[in-house]
């Protein structure tokens, strides 16, 4: 399991990289991950600002162990190398590639990154918004510094023309595509934003269902979406509880030679310890980064 697999990416949050004071709010929020945003956020008038505003505050930092990833211009605009030489070594995480159609869209950033100094760490993150990204996830998941997926639902259902109603049934192939490549890749893979920010049921309902679908946590549009997001992709204390009841149950039976154990009446394979073990590793990485 790589680093980024590893650790906990239940609420991933939007932040225009113009906005000084959201990239300083940031540094207080609850969240695993921010994605500072150059691209959509941003207005073509002010790219430039924001991309000096952007790498002031991540080489101030205080951002803690909060991932840091910077959505630069796709690279075929005015914007996208620029981007690329002014933040690839500004203390960033990774650099997000909007607009993914396939593996060779991530070689040409990564050309650029290996060409650069000081970037040796620094892994792709793909925005996967688009009917061709979907159909190469497989590919662009093992495209070079490939390090995890995230959703843009919100383009990919303009470009099909589909409805985003009666629980996203138009997208699930979609999704469900693209977080089967991120896990035979061993990446993440985050679920796209739901825009009503005020409606926290009908962003709760949309959490437990990509959680359901084994999304590693949802990106944001607002940090009032933020503690739904923790609760929801977070294990449960019942979820612990089992899982350490499982494993001590598994690991007795194998003490008598035994190849399955017995819990609660259901039986209790390697399988089921392997799940367990990643559910408990995810509660130590969440309260790991909460005491940081």
């Amino acid at each position: 399991m790589t680093e980024a697999k590893a650790r906990p990416w239940r609420s991933v949050l939007y932040i225009p990289g113009s906005n000084a004071r959201a990239l300083d709010k940031a540094r207080s929020l609850p969240v695993d991950a921010i994605i500072f945003d150059l691209e959509d956020a941003v207005a073509p008038e002010s790219k430039a600002a924001a991309r000096q505003t952007l790498a002031a505050a991540l080489a101030e930092g205080g951002y803690g162990a909060r991932a840091r990833l910077v959505r630069i211009n796709a690279l075929d605009t005015p914007w996208g190398a620029e981007d690329v030489a002014a933040l690839a070594g500004a203390g960033a995480d990774a650099l997000l590639l909007p607009k993914v159609n396939g593996p060779g869209d991530v070689a040409a950033l990564a050309a650029m990154l290996d060409a650069t100094p000081g970037t040796a760490g620094l892994a792709i993150w793909a925005m996967m918004e688009s009917c061709a990204g979907v159909l190469n996830a497989a590919a662009i998941a093992r495209a070079p510094r490939m390090g995890g997926f995230i959703l843009g639902t919100n383009d990919l259902a303009k470009e099909i023309g589909c409805d985003t109603g009666d629980g996203r049934a138009a997208l699930v192939t979609a999704l469900q595509s693209c977080l089967m490549a991120a896990r035979a890749a061993g990446i993440p893979c985050v679920d796209g934003v739901y825009n009503a920010f005020k409606d926290e049921a009908g962003l709760r309902a949309e959490c437990e269902q990509g959680r359901a679908f084994g999304m590693d946590g949802k990106t944001l549009i607002h940090p009032a979406q933020v503690a739904t997001a923790n609760e929801v992709f977070a294990p449960t204390p019942a979820q612990i509880e089992l899982a350490q009841r499982q494993i001590e149950a598994f690991r007795a039976a194998e003490r008598e030679g035994k190849g399955v154990a017995v819990l609660d009446g259901k039986i209790v394979e390697n399988l089921h310890i392997v799940t367990a073990e990643a559910t408990l590793a995810k509660a130590d990485a969440i309260r790991a980064l909460e005491h940081t």
